[in-house]
C-alpha cells in the first residue's frame, strides 16, 4: 500500500484529542492508553511525539492558555488591560474547566503561560507598579479568575423550594438561582472585578502616583 501523504498523529492531533477527552471526562480519565484507543493507534506511537503523560497535559494545558488575550497590556491602561485580561482569562477556562486544576498549578515551562505572566507582569511595571506589587496583582487575579472557572455559584443551590423553605428562612428564592446561571455567575464575576480594580486604583494613588484618566470610573 502507499505510504499517507500526511503522518498519521501529530502533536496538534494528540492535544486536541486529549483536550476533548479532559473536557468531556475530567483529568482522570487522560491516560496514555486512553488517548491512544480515541486517536484509533497504539499507545507507542504517542511517545514519538510526548515523551510522558504531564508532556501531554502541559500541552493541553498551554492550548488553553495561548487563546488568553494579553495585548491590551502593550498599551493601554494598565486597568483597561487587567479588565480586558481577567475577562479573556475566564472565557478561556470557562471554555476547558477540568483542565483549570492543572493550569493552576503555575505555569512551570509551558510557554504560552509564561508568555501571559511576563505580559502582564511587564505591563504592570511600565504603568509604575513596584515588582513586588506586580507580583502580587498578577497573582491575585489568576487566583480570582482560576477561583472563578472551577464551579457554579448559582448551580450549587438545588432546585427544590421546601429545602429552603423550613429552615433557611433568607433562602427562600434559592431555588430560583441555578435557573439564572448564567446571569448570577457574570453578574458575580463582574462585581467582583469591578471592587478588585477600584482597590487597586486606590492601592496606586496612595503609593504611586495620581491616575491617568481612561474614560470610565473604575
Amino acid at each position: 500500500m502507499p505510504r499517507p501523504r500526511q503522518p498519521l498523529l501529530d502533536r496538534q492531533r494528540i492535544v486536541e484529542a486529549a483536550r476533548a477527552l479532559i473536557d468531556a471526562e475530567g483529568l482522570a480519565a487522560l491516560s496514555t492508553r486512553r488517548l491512544a484507543a480515541e486517536l484509533g493507534v497504539r499507545g507507542p506511537s504517542l511517545y514519538n511525539h510526548f515523551a510522558t503523560k504531564d508532556q501531554i497535559l502541559d500541552a493541553v494545558a498551554d492550548s488553553v492558555t495561548a487563546t488568553v488575550d494579553t495585548s491590551a497590556f502593550a498599551g493601554r491602561d494598565w486597568r483597561e488591560a487587567l479588565r480586558h485580561w481577567a475577562l479573556s482569562y475566564r472565557r478561556a477556562l470557562s471554555a476547558h474547566p477540568n483542565i483549570v486544576p492543572y493550569l493552576a498549578q503555575g505555569p512551570g515551562r509551558r510557554p504560552a503561560a509564561l508568555a501571559m505572566a511576563d505580559a502582564v507582569y511587564g505591563g504592570l511595571v511600565r504603568a509604575g507598579w513596584p515588582p513586588a506589587r506586580a507580583t502580587h496583582i498578577g497573582a491575585a487575579l489568576r487566583y480570582y479568575v482560576a477561583g472563578s472557572a472551577l464551579g457554579s455559584f448559582a448551580r450549587g443551590f438545588v432546585e427544590d423550594p421546601a429545602l429552603y423553605a423550613a429552615h433557611y428562612p433568607h433562602l427562600t428564592q434559592a431555588h430560583r438561582l441555578a435557573g439564572h446561571q448564567a446571569s448570577v455567575d457574570e453578574g458575580a464575576f463582574a462585581l467582583g472585578l469591578d471592587a478588585l480594580l477600584h482597590g487597586l486604583a486606590a492601592e496606586y494613588e496612595r503609593t504611586v502616583g495620581p491616575l491617568e484618566s481612561t474614560g470610565r470610573s473604575e
